[in-house]
């Protein structure tokens, strides 16, 4: 049921924080895929990783904010309607009881972010199954129309803000400014826009996702639908994670994945690259932590398109009540998506990229009544808004970066929202 919008807290929210709400999370049994069970494109949401995590429907509340104080606004909006729910959790496991689902713009002008609840959320974790439905007393039984899953027809593609070349230029142009001193790196990410012949279902290309994509987090949040290999953080307690990725290669015709793999590793380039984005990380996190550990020396994350350096950033919140969207706020965005030193990067990506990233290459996942949950970095995702889909991809830029090499890269990137929306098998 959706209630006239209500301004709160330098946002505006579809639900009074008045109402009084009984919250039920109960054990399911049956083997159903968690996208199989989202009932219709209408407002889907999702988290799902190799089958497990969480998918939602229904939307009982929903804020929305902007600007700095984004993320300390959303969590004073849960904060407020949490306080007043009535919550009965049989399960005890990370995404049982109230969540929100949840998308923050990358910068802080342009751009909206938005924090939903919905009506019925079912999860799965460590092989148990739950559901979780909202009630009030002026709502009736949650019920959702169901719609089979609809194929994209007729997609093609168009330039999105900047052209292939006008792209190129500005990396090039970026490459000039860090040789000259100026800055470290920087994260320049251009669009891509795909037009089919009928409004676009989000789950046809999430189920695509998962597909070729399963140690990646499928996300849904708002008609921004991806899959994400990087997981900006993850609270659960005092305990809080990190899976940093930076520094990429991609499959050639003809090379063994081992050398390309060891060829990563070698790659000064790319090790600089990563070496910027752990340290952004570990130097935000660490004034809110007692212990913070990073490895020496980075793995590779091998996907279908593209091969990352990746690294586990744990840590050990200290005494202080700091929720996972305060520690967003914190770390966002670390040298992965931004830039090294953040505020130069941030300012160029501005002057170079001529586009609005909106919600693209910032947190997506979803959070509990605790503070706990999981934040991913949106990537490798589209905005769909009826029968138009804008695709992003991004490169870090570094001094000893190649246009060309970037370009290709970007490419690359691009594979799994097209193949998805393409319908493209997978192997």
């Amino acid at each position: 049921m959706t209630r006239p919008l209500r301004t709160y807290a330098g946002g505006v929210t579809t639900a009074s924080l008045t109402d009084q709400l009984l919250v039920r999370s109960r054990p399911v049994t049956g083997t159903a895929e968690l996208l199989d069970l989202l009932p219709s494109p209408r407002g889907a949401l999702c988290w799902v990783r190799g089958g497990e995590g969480l998918v939602g429907w229904g939307e009982v509340a929903q804020v929305r904010t902007s600007g700095p104080a984004r993320f300390a606004r959303a969590q004073d909006w849960w904060d407020s309607f949490t306080a007043r729910l009535d919550v009965r959790d049989e399960i005890g496991l990370p995404g049982s009881g109230p969540v929100a689902f949840t998308s923050f713009a990358f910068g802080d002008s342009p751009g909206r972010s938005v924090l939903t609840v919905p009506r019925v959320v079912v999860g799965r974790r460590d092989g148990v199954s739950w559901v979780t439905e909202i009630e009030s007393e002026d709502a009736g039984e949650p019920t959702e129309t169901v719609a089979p899953v609809r194929r994209p027809r007729g997609v093609r593609y168009s330039d999105g803000q900047l052209t292939v070349t006008a792209w190129r230029d500005a990396v090039h142009r970026a490459v000039e400014r860090m040789r000259g001193g100026q800055l470290d790196k920087v994260v320049l990410a251009h669009d891509l826009l795909a037009l089919a012949d009928e409004p676009l279902d989000p789950r046809f290309l999430l189920h695509g996702l998962g597909a070729r994509y399963p140690s990646c987090w499928a996300f849904a949040v708002e008609g921004l639908v991806g899959a994400t290999p990087e997981l900006l953080l993850r609270r659960r307690g005092d305990e809080v994670t990190s899976q940093v990725l930076a520094g990429t290669t991609w499959p050639r015709a003809g090379a063994d994945p081992d050398a390309l793999a060891a060829e990563l590793l070698d790659s000064a380039k790319d090790r600089d690259e990563h070496r910027y984005a752990v340290e952004s990380l570990a130097q935000s996190l660490q004034p809110f932590c007692t212990s913070l550990q990073a490895p020496e020396q980075p793995d590779v994350l091998a996907l279908r398109n593209v091969l990352h350096l990746a690294s586990e950033v744990r840590g050990r919140l200290d005494s202080r009540p700091t929720s996972l969207l305060a520690l967003a706020a914190a770390v966002h965005p670390t040298a992965a998506v931004g830039g090294t030193p953040t505020g130069a990067a941030v300012d160029l990506i501005g002057e170079l990229e001529a586009m609005g990233r909106g919600r693209y290459a910032g947190p997506v996942g979803w959070v509990d009544g605790d503070g706990n949950g999981e934040l991913g970095i949106a990537l490798r995702c589209a905005q769909l808004q009826g029968a138009a889909a804008r695709l992003f991809a991004g490169c870090g830029i570094v001094a000893g970066s190649d246009p060309d090499e970037e370009v290709a890269e970007a490419a690359a990137k691009l594979v799994p929202v097209r193949d998805a929306l393409e319908g493209v098998e997978a192997d």
